[in-house]
């Protein structure tokens, strides 16, 4: 049954108004609504739902928290996130070539960064 209902993406911070400043000025995600008492804010991401939230647990996943399909907007959006101070990780993965920041296999192009608690977020051409 609940392959059939939308699913919201939810991320842990630290401070939710620097939270905030970074998912919507950096990234460009619309705040939808804020629960500031609770340290909550949704953000909405084209048709997506992002739930931001105050966590002392933030920044502890080691792997991608947030995943966005830039498709042929890529480099666009590599080139906004650079030009707004983000720095991109570099990994080294097996089969991956690089140009500067991105990660190449084959025609797939990806990007990786963090929020200002350590979340890794990801950003692909696919």
């Amino acid at each position: 049954m609940l392959g059939q209902k939308d699913a919201t993406a939810t991320v842990a911070v630290r401070d939710i108004a620097r939270a905030k400043a970074f998912y919507r000025d950096v990234i460009g995600m619309t705040p939808t609504q804020e629960m500031a008492a609770e340290g909550v804010i949704e953000f909405r991401s084209g048709a997506s739902t992002v739930v931001v939230y105050r966590s002392d647990f933030a920044g502890t996943n080691k792997a991608t928290t947030l995943t966005f399909a830039a498709g042929g907007d890529f480099d666009r959006a590599v080139a906004d996130l650079r030009a707004k101070g983000v720095a991109f990780e570099h990994y080294d993965m097996p089969g991956a070539g690089h140009e500067g920041d991105i990660h190449v296999f084959g025609t797939m192009r990806l990007a990786w960064f963090k929020d200002p608690d350590g979340n890794i977020i990801h950003v692909h051409n696919m």
